[in-house]
């Protein structure tokens, strides 16, 4: 399935990610619980020393070295150099009669980490990640015993650090395969789904569910999401497909968020199928500054038969899209031409309504997209309306051309502004928690 919406994050957009992920399993590294150690070890010409290492207290765990890269078909590389630890604890030796104990301090050095990130997608439709393979390589273990015996502890001291290494490599992968499942797989899972909006009085929502697993390329790491509006109280099938969507091969920035015209079209088709795309426009609504009344006084001007039949009555405008309105994107930017239904009525002393006539006009409508933080903003400019047909009242060419002319002032005063408050909330991108865009360019492409 094609999708409507895209996003795309470059290798600078991964630094960036990278960075923070590496502070967070740095603290994760540095909470590590390491368990007692125990054995006996021959000595020649001394026979059995028995030693036992408790209390082990990792004082640091610093990752001052790390990449991450992007591994094509596969997901992600992160690989970690020149880390050291520091440890400290107790330790209790017996050799025959001889008891002794006391603390020790060992520091890890030239610590390498590999770790392989797999990408994918769950049945819902959000990101999924997992350690495929983690390994680790110590270089460096250096213990050092205090206490009374020290050139006994030398004669031991390397089976001890080979136990450390042994066990501060299993412990590290093992580490790092929990922090990604208890800390980086939750977060990816607060990438929104369902992105719900005020629009339709809160019964919207926008589609951002992942339509394929997350493609690596050598570049980029690229996102296919559904990218459509619908109402969450009765999602119907949208009757058009999306198109093909391609995102320029642009690599300079963190982060491309790509939308075709299928996600700004399936918002009409979800509008409009919600019956939301009605206006109704009175007298009272029109500001004071405009010359013009909505009464048949004003309208018997250039249809006289509607002062005799409705004398000195108010009127009321029901505007209304017969059809889904369709945005077409091209380099210049957005434009659309909705067809608009303008159904005038008299309002009678009884408060009842009287049609009095059903005029379709097409309007030429072009709009301009802003980025907020978090949010795609929109706003709308209407242009003049174009040739139009009117039902009823006995219309001439000059009448229509006329009413044309006001149906523009009703639009810039009225219509307008209630969309464009509207359309300036915006509508949420999908975002996980925490994080905003900033310094953001909005381009149009054909």
């Amino acid at each position: 399935t094609n999708p409507g919406f895209v996003v795309r994050i470059t290798q600078a957009g991964l630094d960036y990610a990278h960075q923070q992920g590496i502070s967070v399993l740095e603290k994760e590294l540095a909470q590590l619980k390491l368990p007692d150690i125990s054995g006996d070890f021959r000595i020649r010409h001394v026979g059995k020393v028995h030693y036992e290492i408790s209390r082990l207290d990792l004082r640091s765990f610093h990752l001052p070295y790390s990449r991450i890269t992007l591994v094509p078909n596969v997901g992600l590389q992160v690989a970690i150099s020149n880390a050291f630890a520091e440890v400290d604890g107790d330790w209790r030796v017996k050799i025959h009669f001889i008891r002794d104990h006391g603390s020790f301090d060992l520091k890890v050095e030239n610590i390498y980490i590999k770790i392989n990130l797999k990408l994918g997608s769950d049945a819902s439709g959000k990101p999924t990640i997992d350690t495929s393979d983690c390994n680790t390589r110590i270089s460096n273990v250096r213990v050092l015993f205090s206490g009374k015996f020290g050139w006994l502890y030398n004669l031991f001291h390397s089976a001890i650090e080979s136990r450390f290494r042994k066990i501060l490599e299993n412990e590290v992968c093992r580490n790092v395969v929990n922090s990604v499942r208890s800390e980086l797989q939750p977060y990816l899972q607060t990438l929104p789904v369902t992105a719900r909006i005020d629009a339709m009085t809160g019964t919207a929502g926008i589609d951002y569910s992942l339509v394929a697993p997350p493609t690596v390329t050598a570049q980029s790491l690229d996102v296919d999401l559904k990218g459509e509006f619908f109402s969450l109280e009765h999602r119907s099938t949208v009757p058009f497909p999306p198109l093909v969507l391609t995102l320029p091969p642009d690599h300079d920035r963190m982060v491309y968020f790509g939308a075709s015209s299928y996600f700004f079209n399936t918002a009409g088709f979800a509008y409009h199928t919600a019956g939301v795309l009605v206006f109704e426009i009175t007298d009272s609504m029109i500001p004071k500054d405009i010359d013009f009344h909505l009464n048949t006084s004003t309208f018997s001007a250039f249809v006289p038969q509607l002062e005799m039949m409705y004398p000195n009555m108010m009127m009321k405008l029901r505007l209304s899209a017969p059809s889904t309105p369709f945005l077409n994107i091209g380099p210049e930017g957005l434009s659309l031409k909705p067809v608009v239904d303008i159904q005038a009525y008299a309002i009678l002393p009884d408060s009842s309504l009287a049609p009095l006539f059903l005029l379709s006009l097409v309007s030429n409508v072009s709009a301009v997209i802003n980025m907020k933080s978090s949010h795609i903003a929109g706003n709308l400019n209407v242009g003049r309306y174009g040739g139009g047909a009117v039902q009823g009242g006995g219309w001439g060419d000059t009448s229509v051309r006329t009413l044309q002319s006001i149906m523009n002032i009703v639009a810039s005063s009225i219509l307008l502004p209630r969309l464009n408050e509207r359309l300036e909330k915006g509508f949420p991108l999908p975002l996980p928690d925490r994080i905003q865009l900033y310094n953001t360019l909005v381009q149009f492409h054909q």
